[in-house]
């Protein structure tokens, strides 16, 4: 935990409050379209809009190229164990099970994902948490 620039982390620019609010923009209008079609609204969230503004934000930063190319491979490969959530939270809520506890069981199997993909991944020399 010492690598960690926390004072980076918590010290914010004009720049870093405009990326927060189109972010946010962004995520606000995509569920305000959920309340008129669901699958348009599911179709938006599905395309990268995340990646492709955090890319942009990256290179607003001057982030170098080599520096988004990890970020968008490492994406690519923590997308892969979120997609199962997709199937078994509807099939939860369909079969009874309050949302809370759907989502939890969720986000805790999503977890035990990730770490399975590490763990695999490392033995074909791909590895998404250097130490």
């Amino acid at each position: 935990m010492s690598r960690i620039p926390w004072d980076k982390l918590f010290s914010f620019s004009t720049l870093d409050v405009v990326k927060l609010v189109v972010s946010a923009a962004i995520i606000v209008f995509v569920t305000k379209i959920q309340l008129v079609n669901d699958r348009l609204s599911a179709l938006l969230i599905a395309l990268p809009f995340t990646s492709l503004v955090a890319m942009s934000w990256m290179k607003a930063d001057k982030q170098t190229p080599e520096r988004i190319a990890n970020h968008s491979e490492g994406t690519f490969w923590f997308v892969l164990p979120t997609l199962p959530m997709f199937l078994i939270l509807p099939w939860m809520l369909r079969n009874g099970w309050g949302f809370w506890t759907a989502l939890l069981a969720n986000c805790l199997l999503t977890i035990a994902f990730f770490w399975l993909t590490v763990v695999v991944l490392r033995r074909f020399g791909i590895d998404l948490m250097p130490k």
